[in-house]
């Protein structure tokens, strides 16, 4: 017996998806004849039928959906196996998109870029900087080729980048350190939260709100560090964007009996890792290569006697 050809899946999806032979043709330049012809071959070669009429339309049949439902495996597969081979063929991507936590290190994220730039200065670079499920809804849309994230993408697998450590600061003067000792959550409650909004279109998150009746929401890092900076509230910001700060004593830890640091492992995930291209790669590459530039010299600074 002959084998179902990848073709006669195809035209027998197609002939599902649009509603019948007629509009199938049409779709995909084929007459109808021929999607008749391949899909009576495909019943006689497997022994069953596929599709059963109703009225003057069809649809599957009980055998047909579930062979269907594996074909379209098999038809997706293909697709992406072509892509892949398109992308190869083509060579370099004319443009990236990458989605970065607004959370990840300034510096490193400043050395990438220009390790980039170096080595690909052809290639056009759309930088996002996202917030919270931000970075993972463009994923799910597939509206980016790299996203780095502090959350976990259902359906991706991320690699570990850098752990970000958040510190709960406010002005010197605010009243939170005028208490004179620990602090708990009765007390951040009833002052000013600075926090930063989802960027996400849906299903956003108010991730570290405290349900302080004065929060604040902005929309970008800087802005939260800003106002903190002049007493208009608290906030837990990176321990990279505000080390300045603490050492000139702009911010101060607060002193939470509980929960005055937080620690966010960030991550890098590929939108295909297979498909993407050499730019992509290389994108990824110059981020993982920047953290670790950055640790090994906080590491060598933290070992030097003063």
């Amino acid at each position: 017996m002959s084998r179902v050809t990848l073709a006669q899946w195809q035209m027998l999806a197609a002939v599902v998806d649009h509603g019948g032979f007629a509009r199938a043709a049409e779709a995909i330049h084929k007459s109808p004849s021929t999607l008749n012809h391949a899909v009576h071959k495909l019943e006689e070669q497997l022994g069953v039928q596929v599709l059963e009429p109703v009225g003057r339309q069809v649809r599957l049949t009980e055998a047909g959906e579930l062979l269907l439902r594996r074909a379209r495996q098999l038809i997706e597969s293909s697709a992406s196996l072509e892509d892949v081979a398109a992308r190869l063929a083509s060579g370099l991507e004319a443009e990236i998109v990458v989605a970065i936590d607004q959370t990840f290190p300034e510096a490193a994220q400043a050395r990438a870029l220009e390790q980039f730039s170096a080595d690909f200065p052809q290639v056009r670079v759309q930088l996002h900087e996202s917030v919270l499920n931000g970075g993972i809804e463009m994923l799910y849309d597939a509206r980016a080729d790299l996203v780095i994230t502090g959350l976990e993408a259902q359906g991706f697998l991320g690699e570990p980048l850098v752990n970000v450590r958040f510190i709960a600061v406010a002005h010197p003067e605010h009243p939170l350190h005028q208490l004179g000792r620990e602090l708990d959550l009765r007390d951040l409650a009833q002052y000013r939260q600075l926090v930063v909004r989802d960027s996400a279109l849906r299903q956003s998150v108010n991730a570290g709100w405290l349900k302080a009746e004065q929060r604040w929401t902005v929309g970008h890092l800087h802005t939260s560090l800003d106002m903190v900076k002049r007493g208009l509230g608290f906030a837990w910001l990176p321990e990279t964007r505000i080390a300045e700060d603490l050492a000139a004593q702009c911010l101060k830890p607060l002193p939470l009996a509980a929960g005055a640091i937080r620690e966010v492992p960030i991550q890098i995930i590929f939108r295909d890792r297979d498909r993407a291209g050499p730019a992509a790669h290389a994108m990824a590459k110059a981020l993982k290569q920047a953290v670790a530039e950055r640790t090994s010299n906080d590491s060598t600074e933290s070992n030097v006697t003063p």
